[in-house]
């Protein structure tokens, strides 16, 4: 039987899946069979605390593991996300797009990407589908206060404090889900004699036992990479960014707004992204060191600072992040699954990070191994899904830069090389010269990218890709008629009754300190 989780490193992905497997399978779920999970993590590893961005799945993840929007929001310092805006990525010269949360407008009865193709209405791709994109454009909150918690008018995920995050995790995984928490240095991984792990050993000298092993100590991947020498698969070839420099500037005036999405601000070596918190934002500098020095990086994060008149400059301190673009050749070996950066890590172009965590462990808690045997043909099958997931991540940020016009630079010119772009991409954009893109084209069930998001890529890159589609039918004209007037009327609204991000946090404020006095 699979008595003992033991979960090696911290961090935002230790625990999350500490949580996520506690809430259904740990000693206070209420589970038929419950293990018991222990957590260890090293007082001498600093956590990375990239991933400010989530998406909407970790609102059911909240609510899954039992935490509350309202106290959640208040600790994290959290915003809301409500999609991704592109600037300069086509030419450069400012112009810009949303990739929405919120799917188009009759989504699944009918393609409008057809509609927009076949009659260019005059207006953005987002803004003719969507009422999203306007409403980030005015900064605005998704709901009401008076919107039940996790429930929203506009689909939306989060910009939260990544450590305030951590902390409320281990708070609330340790006090509410029995999960066991144990601080040390891993000194040793200590193997069975048919190949497993049994036990770690501690630098005090305790030794952890468990029966699965879940590697989240980060890029090191002591567990999959130190023990079982699991290798890393390079993916430079087709994402070339591989450092990142990361600031959190304050706000000179506390009623700035909050942006309502993640800005990814496209430069002539990379991009700069932008994640409004409620007093700061955490912005940063991704590029590639083989076509940019990190001081060239850093001149153009502090001027994209110094030209924010919300920002406050002068506390801006830039930390680099190095990484190796790519991902284990297998993240299930034996009785250890590698998740987190741990099992991977790639640019945060589309904040896929935590999703993935997510994904992962939600996949592990139900098919969750009650025997030895059981591991086996798991690790088969997960290790397939989770090579699946890896592609399809890769394949949907490379297609900005494959789509992109800018010519600035050699760097830009690379990524449309066709040799850097991965066949899967190639074949996709092979069938979007002729139809764009559609609910039928995938298996939807494991997918990360819906149709919906490439939509909203490839048209508001502007390309010319799926111009030859037949059109929609006289039945399927009808309905997109409908849904763009729904989309016209219900942008009115709610332009009109959506609280600004800033009010909707100010209030949330107010409300927690008058519950917390009532309780007092």
């Amino acid at each position: 039987m699979t008595n003992r989780v033991v979960i090696v490193g911290g961090g935002a992905a230790g625990w999350l899946t500490a949580g996520i497997l506690a809430a259904k399978n740990g000693e206070k779920s209420g589970c038929t069979h419950p293990v018991r999970i222990e957590l260890v993590e090293s007082p001498n590893v600093k956590n990375l605390m990239v991933g400010e961005g989530t998406w909407p799945t970790m609102r059911d993840t909240l609510r899954q593991i039992g935490i509350s929007e309202k106290d959640f929001m208040q600790f994290c310092n959290a915003g809301f996300k409500q999609a991704s805006k592109f600037v300069g990525w086509q030419y450069g010269n400012g112009e810009h797009y949303y990739h929405p949360f919120t799917a188009p407008a009759g989504y699944g009865a009918v393609n409008l990407s057809q509609y927009f193709l076949k009659n260019r209405p005059g207006s953005d791709f987002e803004t003719l589908v969507c009422a999203q994109g306007a409403v980030c454009e005015q900064s605005l909150a998704p709901k009401t206060l008076a919107t039940p918690e996790f429930a929203f008018a506009l689909n939306y995920g989060y910009h939260l404090n990544a450590g305030k995050f951590t902390e409320m995790l281990r708070l609330h995984c340790t006090q509410k889900l029995g999960v066991v928490h144990t601080t040390g240095h891993v000194e040793q991984v200590n193997g069975a004699p048919d190949g497993d792990i049994a036990s770690v050993t501690l630098s005090d000298g305790r030794v952890i036992e468990g029966d699965l092993f879940i590697d989240c100590s980060g890029f090191k991947a002591l567990l999959l990479n130190g023990f079982y020498n699991v290798p890393m698969v390079c993916r430079r070839d087709q994402l070339f960014n591989d450092a990142a420099l990361a600031l959190q500037v304050p706000y000179r005036d506390e009623n700035a707004p909050v942006a309502s999405a993640t800005v990814a601000t496209a430069q002539k070596h990379g991009w700069i992204w932008d994640i409004a918190l409620s007093g700061r934002r955490g912005i940063g500098h991704v590029f590639s060191r083989q076509y940019c020095s990190a001081d060239q990086a850093q001149d153009a994060l502090m001027q994209y600072v110094k030209n924010d008149p919300h920002l406050d400059a002068s506390k801006a301190e830039p930390r680099l992040i190095t990484f190796e673009p790519g991902h284990r050749s297998v993240f299930w070996h034996r009785n250890c699954v590698a998740i987190g950066v741990s099992a991977g890590f790639v640019e945060p172009l589309e904040a896929t990070a935590l999703v993935l965590v997510e994904k992962s462990v939600e996949w592990i808690s139900h098919q969750f191994p009650r025997c030895r045997n059981a591991m086996t043909v798991l690790a088969k099958r997960y290790n397939e899904i989770t090579h699946s997931r890896w592609e399809e991540i890769i394949d949907f940020i490379k297609l900005h830069y494959v789509l992109s016009s800018r010519d600035d630079s050699e760097y830009w010119r690379a990524h449309r090389d066709a040799a850097s772009v991965p066949q899967s991409l190639k074949d996709s954009l092979a069938l979007w010269q002729t139809q764009p893109p559609w609910l039928y084209e995938s298996d939807r069930r494991l997918e990360l990218f819906s149709s919906a998001s490439k939509q909203y890529v490839l048209m508001g890159m502007q390309s010319t890709f799926g111009e030859a589609c037949t059109g929609l039918s006289q039945h399927e004209m009808r309905v997109a008629d409908k849904a763009l007037n729904d989309v016209r009327r219900s942008t009115e609204q709610l332009l009109n009754g959506l609280p600004t991000n800033r009010e909707f946090l100010s209030r949330l404020a107010g409300a927690v300190k008058k519950d917390c006095r009532a309780s007092a």
